[in-house]
């Protein structure tokens, strides 16, 4: 299990409505290439996507929990690695805060992996989040 806490300065509309679509993801997650979606239309539980990240690794993505505004759980399948990660989104100031929580399970080979990532985790995930937070803040209102 893992878990990190980022303040950004966005309410939490602004920030679920970019977060969970997984179009955006390139933009704000460090780790990420690109992205190849298996379903049209807006993000909505049972969406489900591959990502392309810059160690190779490509995981089958899938949206288990959509509650517009406030929770979005996402679970990545790959090799004999599988990854959930939950964001709880709650007004915070002027802006929001969000609170992570994730687990990164492996077997056989891919249990040493799955651990690294998971100690890796809490510190890639605030960044990626301050980084989306950024480029909100870039964009002309």
């Amino acid at each position: 299990m893992f878990a990190a806490t980022v303040d950004v300065a966005h309410p939490p509309e602004t920030m679920f409505r970019y977060l969970v679509d997984p179009r955006n993801r390139p933009e704000w997650q460090s780790s990420l290439l690109s992205v190849k979606l298996h379903d049209r239309g807006e993000p909505r539980v049972g969406t489900t996507w591959r990502d392309n990240t810059l160690a190779g690794v490509r995981p089958q993505m899938e949206i288990t929990v959509l509650e517009p505004f406030r929770v979005f759980e996402e679970v990545g399948t790959w090799r004999g690695i599988r990854a959930r990660l939950e964001m709880r989104f709650t007004a915070h100031g002027k802006g929001c805060r969000i609170d992570v929580t994730g687990e990164v399970q492996g077997t056989g080979i891919w249990a040493a992996p799955a651990r690294v990532a998971a100690r890796l985790a809490p510190r890639a995930t605030r960044h990626d989040l301050l980084r989306a937070g950024a480029v909100l803040t870039r964009r002309p209102r």
